[in-house]
């Protein structure tokens, strides 16, 4: 069966249209409330929420659902994601629901579901809750005396902020770091900035007044400029960026450059490694990862897994394999001794850490390897199958054998849009614009 709501991270879309309307996110929690309805004692669901103005008229409807099928309600307000699913695992809740359309602008918003284990929904387990979604499969309504109630948790702030400084060893503190945090005016605009004020930095808070619309508006993991030029202006040691729902995270260093996902994940792999905490010697990333941290975590004997895109094909291939590391070059990485999904602000404070112990500059610390010249464009189509024709297939195959062993190609559909995405990689940066030119020209041709 087709999937209608779920798409690769939960049900998203324009607020206040189909299915980000009042009415479905009604009958989302009623279905979800009824597949995580099992056994006999009394269920719960914890509600936590980004800044964008529809979260307002999302959350009272998800609690209505889930309150007519029995199930009571926890609000947290708003909280990043990853402290939702700690919470769903700590309070020992049936599910974790987090309403938030991550590094998009306020005017989408989204529905992210998360089993009592903290981890985000199977396939099947999200079938299964649209087919009652749509009607296929009707939830059964509590009787009056069984509905469900609402509580809003006040401390739920101060348990994520004690759970994220946890992450540190004892006694571990980033004194003596200047540090600019822009939260995005998103879920983590309180929590992030304390957390580094307690752990003894000297801190700069940017993006932490959020008005329902300015949510990543210029700010933010995705727009690091405003990020870049308060780090210089403050003459802080680096400076960290959140997105909306703070499960992303990219950094600057003290000269106000950016400092991506593949670049922190070599920093936590290769400080873990020489802390025994790499069990497995491995780690896993997306194929957009570049070769350059490919290479240099095999150097240091650490296995890297490639993934599709996305931070749940990730987070999947990490616990096949046993790797408690992994990520995205966008900035979602995983820790799963801490987290169960993307976590920005505690991978931050393993770099900071890790940092602060070294002595050195974040401009030389946080720069592992010399990334490879990659190169990425779409191309837009009007449907069909333009990468089965022969003439595309045969520049992909003329492009690897140019490429050979010193780079990659990898092309692959959008899930979203009509768009073919075209990426790849290699030593010599004038042969990768040759190469993806030749594909795209291809593409274009067969889909014209």
């Amino acid at each position: 069966m087709g999937r209608k709501f779920f798409g690769t991270d939960g049900i998203r879309g324009l607020a206040n249209t189909e299915p980000m309307t009042p009415a479905t996110a009604l009958r989302v929690g009623m279905a979800a409330g009824a597949f995580f309805t099992r056994g006999d004692h009394r269920h719960r669901v914890l509600i936590g929420k980004d800044t964008r103005l529809s979260g307002y008229m999302l959350e009272p409807a998800l609690v209505a659902g889930f309150t007519a099928v029995g199930m009571d309600v926890f609000l947290v307000g708003p909280m990043p994601t990853p402290a939702v699913a700690m919470l769903t695992r700590a309070l020992r809740c049936d599910l974790g629901v987090m309403i938030s359309a991550s590094h998009n602008p306020f005017h989408d918003n989204g529905i992210k579901l998360f089993g009592p284990d903290g981890y985000k929904l199977s396939d099947q387990a999200e079938r299964e809750i649209e087919a009652m979604i749509t009607g296929d499969a009707a939830p059964t309504l509590a009787a009056p005396e069984k509905l469900g109630r609402a509580k809003r948790l006040d401390d739920a702030d101060g348990r994520y902020i004690e759970f994220a400084k946890a992450t540190l060893p004892k006694g571990k503190t980033l004194k003596g770091l200047k540090v600019v945090v822009d939260c995005a005016n998103g879920a983590a605009y309180k929590v992030a900035p304390t957390v580094l004020w307690e752990l003894e930095a000297e801190v700069i808070p940017i993006g932490v007044h959020p008005d329902g619309f300015n949510i990543n508006r210029q700010c933010g993991s995705t727009h690091p400029d405003l990020l870049q030029a308060a780090v210089i202006s403050h003459g802080a040691d680096l400076g960290l960026a959140l997105d909306g729902d703070a499960d992303r995270l990219v950094m600057v260093d003290e000269r106000g450059a950016v400092i991506d996902g593949d670049q922190l994940m070599a920093v936590i792999a290769e400080s873990w490694l020489e802390q025994g905490r790499l069990p497995r010697k491995g780690m896993a990333a997306t194929v957009m990862s570049n070769l350059g941290l490919e290479r240099f975590v095999n150097n240091l004997g650490i296995e890297l897994k490639r993934t599709k895109v996305g931070d749940r094909y990730v987070l999947e291939a990490m616990r096949e394999e046993g790797f408690n590391l992994g990520g995205e070059q966008s900035g979602h990485i995983i820790l799963s001794d801490f987290a169960t999904t993307g976590d920005g602000l505690i991978a931050g404070l393993q770099v900071m850490a890790a940092l602060v112990e070294s002595g050195k500059k974040a401009s030389e610390f946080c720069r592992r390897f010399t990334p490879f010249p990659q190169l990425l464009r779409n191309v837009r189509h009007s449907g069909g199958a333009p990468l089965d024709k022969p003439s595309v297939q045969s520049a992909i195959a003329a492009a690897e054998k140019a490429l050979g062993s010193s780079g990659r190609i990898v092309i692959r559909p959008s899930g979203t849009e009509p768009l073919i995405r075209v990426m790849a990689e290699g030593e010599d940066r004038k042969l990768v614009e040759a190469v993806v030119g030749d594909i795209v020209t291809a593409l274009e041709q067969a889909a014209a």
